[in-house]
């Protein structure tokens, strides 16, 4: 690259970084699109609009009341991967959107939850079940009177998605609208059964019954065997979409009215976003200090990168107009952990070049090109992970799977496109000199293999202790952990304090003394937007407790008794959605497994990579069981990065044994290969040491400015990347060397 070039090519980079740094702060258009500021919020955060609805008819089963929760969460999160649905009381649900100002509007597109039927053209003797009236279609007889008959095709819990699409004029060429349908197994048998004999009854019709009226009476034209169907005719886009929705809402197990809407408030307010912004720009500060003194040249080139990623962080996040709330901080900070240790490995390869003798530019060559398997293998392990939990989980688990996928590809792109065009740029200048990029010191291996006995000893210690406190905590207070609101349900208190209150006025004024009553740091208060009503949602209360409760506010906070009610709430984490994120779990390590496995050639490496994984994950719930922060949604995300923070920490070592051992030739002895893995954690310690101290920097720097949710969040995350650090080093390695050297056909010889 000439002197020239390189000139205009650092001024493009610092021009695109200044630009994008513009972006963010005020937008790509005069409506502010892109920037920071307009990001989506979660409740957390920004608060949204909140909607109960009220079962109609008698008491409903528990069962029926988990299943109506679970689809409305599913429904809701078309909004917003972090909206909730939650029961309330016996017969309620409250659903709550954020970033919504506007209930009405959402009333309108979610629809009333109602009743919704198929139904035959004609009933088995022949009578008609509806007819054509100069008005539309109309039923002859009374929905009750249908009920329970062979004249019901399909009820709506047997619909399983509807969706609004495009559809081509078999006649014309053109282009129309019409819904797509997709039935369950069991569905779709009596679909086809219903379809074949109106088709072969000259093409007769099906009418979609719902809420009290036919909204569309389509015709059959074929027989439908796979359980997918079209309904067709003449809508545009938009009634096809009502339609659409119609059908989901009205697969409901319960019919609902709706009872109450209300725009509520943030949980954390101004100052919680406000501390998170600041720690984010002074822990990026720092970890951009810390690689420019360590790395020298490189370090400067990896910061320019570094801000680069982070600004589309940015940018990407409004785009793709995705819900930022804890979880998804922890998904960012993930992303530049890993996009500072793709630079990190590169910069450790260039030099251990630099130190063989080669010549800085050759150097930095290679260096690229060897870093690049453990790169792409740390990445698209972790990528796999959040794929399958894009794909499987719900709410939280989702939220957290967009940033962390979005952070992946940043992080890959800026560390292997942007950081190797500034520093072959400040090359190309005339920054040649080897001082600028250092030399790898020739380091004595560590016996770590030789100590795999303390490791595993010490392991065994924390965890037992962690399973110990469960047991404990368990028999005396009838929870093994200290389960939040999230995961547990509670009291939700609702008092008039008649005066408009901001959520730090609430935070400071309220919240500690219904911290006193509870005993309990879990609590969440919310204003209700347009009123002087706070809602406080605490652990479940016995009728004494929300007693004092009312007697506290009344005393302390100038509350007239009369105002304040009080109601259970069910847990805004469902059973289903907590099977949602195990299985995605699960399915991520299985598919993370075959990937080390097909990647490395050895199961065994992927075998020691998820042991490891399960041993970071138990001593993180250890974290939570001894010092009993409460366990709430961003337990699972904390869990979550720990993963994938520790998956690719483990990547990278195994990545430079399988180098270590491809220079060996024949079958290795037990003792090669435990001088073939000390030397490879040796080589790769720094890397490692250095790559958990950026990431811990940003996670601190959040405990340090952050209020004392986020701090609850903080703590297990930096116990979580300090213990996955440890696991890479001490135990993931000396897993693989045991299994390599006792288990296999192709095990070690003595």
């Amino acid at each position: 690259m000439k002197k020239g070039k390189s000139i205009l090519s650092l001024i493009l980079v610092i021009a695109v970084t200044a630009l994008f740094g513009m972006t963010c702060v005020l937008g790509l258009d005069l409506k502010g699109m892109g920037a920071a500021k307009n990001i989506n919020l979660g409740l957390d955060l920004e608060g949204g609009v909140s909607i109960t609805y009220q079962v109609k008819g008698d008491k409903p089963s528990q069962a029926d009341m988990d299943d109506t929760v679970y689809k409305l969460q599913k429904r809701v999160e078309q909004y917003s991967t972090e909206a909730q649905a939650y029961q309330v009381g016996d017969n309620r649900i409250s659903i709550e959107i954020p970033g919504m100002s506007d209930a009405n509007k959402i009333l309108e597109e979610l629809g009333q939850p109602g009743s919704l039927y198929f139904i035959k053209h004609k009933d088995s003797e022949g009578n008609e079940n509806y007819s054509l009236t100069a008005s539309g279609y109309t039923l002859n007889k009374s929905i009750d009177e249908l009920k329970d008959t062979d004249s019901i095709v399909l009820t709506g819990t047997e619909v399983k998605t509807a969706s609004a699409g495009v559809l081509n004029d078999s006649t014309t060429g053109n282009k129309k609208y019409g819904v797509d349908l997709e039935l369950t197994d069991e569905g779709a048998e009596k679909f086809k059964t219903a379809t074949e004999e109106a088709y072969n009854n000259n093409h007769d019709t099906i009418a979609i019954y719902y809420d009290g009226s036919l909204i569309s009476v389509p015709s059959v034209n074929a027989v439908i065997e796979n359980g997918k169907a079209q309904i067709s005719g003449n809508m545009d886009y938009e009634e096809a979409d009502n339609i659409a929705s119609t059908i989901r809402i009205g697969g409901l197990n319960l019919e609902l009215e709706e009872l109450s809407s209300e725009v509520v408030g943030a949980q954390l307010g101004q100052d919680a976003l406000k501390g998170s912004l600041i720690a984010g720009i002074i822990g990026l500060a720092i970890v951009c200090v810390f690689m420019c003194w360590v790395y020298l040249l490189p370090g400067l080139a990896s910061s320019l990168a570094l801000i680069l990623y982070t600004e589309l962080i940015l940018i990407l996040l409004n785009a793709f107009d995705i819900t930022l709330t804890l979880p998804g901080i922890a998904g960012i900070i993930l992303g530049i952990g890993m996009a500072v240790d793709a630079n990190v490995i590169v910069f450790a390869r260039v030099r251990e070049e630099i130190a063989t003798g080669k010549s800085v530019q050759t150097s930095m060559k290679i260096g690229f090109q060897k870093a690049m398997s453990a790169i792409l293998d740390g990445n698209i392990t972790t990528l796999i992970a959040s794929v399958v939990l894009m794909a499987l989980g719900s709410g939280t688990v989702k939220g957290f799977a967009y940033t962390l996928m979005i952070g992946i590809i940043l992080s890959l792109f800026t560390a292997m496109v942007v950081t190797r065009y500034i520093l072959y740029s400040l090359y190309a200048l005339g920054l040649k000199s080897e001082k600028l990029y250092g030399r790898a010191k020739e380091r004595k291996s560590i016996d770590f293999i030789g100590k795999k006995a303390v490791f595993f000893t010490i392991s065994g210690i924390i965890i037992a202790a962690g399973l110990i406190s469960m047991g404990v905590h368990s028999a005396t207070e009838g929870k093994a952990l200290n389960y939040g609101l999230d995961f547990m349900g509670g009291t939700s208190t609702t008092a008039d304090f008649g005066k408009d209150m901001t959520i730090e006025d609430i935070e400071n004024d309220i919240v500690p003394y219904v911290e006193k009553v509870t005993g309990d740091s879990d609590v969440q208060a919310t204003k209700v937007e347009g009123t002087t009503q706070v809602t406080i949602k605490t652990r479940t209360l016995s009728l004494d407790e929300r007693q004092e409760l009312e007697d506290t506010l009344a005393e302390n906070c100038d509350v007239d008794a009369s105002t304040i009610t009080s109601q259970s709430i069910s847990s805004t984490i469902s059973g289903e959605m907590r099977s949602d994120a195990l299985k995605a779990v699960i399915v991520s390590c299985i598919f993370m497994l075959l990937y080390i496995w097909f990647r490395f050639k050895d199961i065994r490496f992927a075998a020691s990579a998820i042991l490891a994984l399960v041993h970071d994950v138990l001593v993180v719930i250890t974290v939570y069981a001894l010092v009993r922060i409460s366990v709430g949604s961003t337990f699972i995300a904390c869990v979550l990065t720990i993963v994938g923070y520790s998956i690719n920490d483990t990547i990278v070592i195994f990545d430079r044994i399988r180098e270590n051992l491809a220079l060996k030739t024949g079958k290795q002895t037990a003792e090669e290969l435990r001088e073939v893995a000390n030397k490879s954690l040796t080589q790769t310690l720094s890397r490692s040491i250095n790559t958990s101290i950026t990431t811990f920097i940003m996670v601190v720097m959040l405990y340090i400015l952050g209020v004392a949710s986020i701090r609850d969040f903080s703590l297990p995350l930096m116990a979580g990347l300090v213990c996955g650090a440890y696991s890479s080093i001490c135990i993931a390695t000396e897993l693989w060397y045991v299994m390599k050297v006792h288990l296999g056909k192709n095990k070690a010889t003595k």
